[in-house]
């Protein structure tokens, strides 16, 4: 058993006890990341939390050989895809998917993830539904679409904009701030 399953079979009772759940474990380079969710999402707090008693259950458990940090966090608004069950909730999430090098044609793909099987998944791109198996798979993450652009707030230092007789609000009626006015 590696490293990662055993530090997850050890955490995740730990866990779902403040009703978290595990939804990545990796461990490499020196650096165990658990990532944690729960519907609704992680607070600062519950991280915080999970941090400190994972951190001495591990410290106990003696189960990560040599030193390394400990990195506890949420999955954050563009989550990692890694396994079966992230791509099955993200079924109809907008996705960015990079391919392996020795896949043929455009290796970068971005749409939505419609659907997913044992094999592979399918990503609808520009109305296409392409489907990729996993072993081609070497990154995928969710991807947070952001609203339109706000509107530029304009400076007005000086001055207020008052109504006229039903006429459009323009450069005629700006009228000075009295500093009067506003005490």
């Amino acid at each position: 058993m590696s490293v990662a399953e055993s530090v997850r079979d050890l955490l995740a009772p730990l866990f779902q006890g403040r009703e978290l759940e595990i939804y990545d474990l990796t461990f490499g380079g020196g650096v165990l990341r658990i990532i944690v969710d729960k519907p609704g999402g992680v607070s600062l707090d519950e991280v915080a939390d999970a941090s400190k008693v994972a951190s001495r259950l591990l410290d106990d458990s003696d189960l990560v050989p040599g030193r390394y940090t400990l990195e506890i966090t949420s999955p954050g608004l563009e989550r990692p895809l890694r396994r079966p069950e992230h791509y099955a909730r993200a079924v109809g999430e907008a996705v960015s998917i990079k391919l392996a090098p020795q896949v043929e044609g455009e290796r970068r793909i971005q749409g939505v993830l419609t659907g997913y099987d044992d094999g592979g998944i399918t990503v609808e791109q520009n109305g296409v539904p392409l489907w990729m198996p996993f072993s081609e798979i070497t990154k995928a993450r969710t991807v947070f679409e952001w609203g339109p652009k706000p509107l530029k707030k304009t400076k007005n230092k000086g001055s207020r904009l008052v109504p006229t007789s039903g006429e459009p609000l323009g450069k005629e009626s700006r009228l000075p701030i009295d500093r009067k006015d506003q005490q």
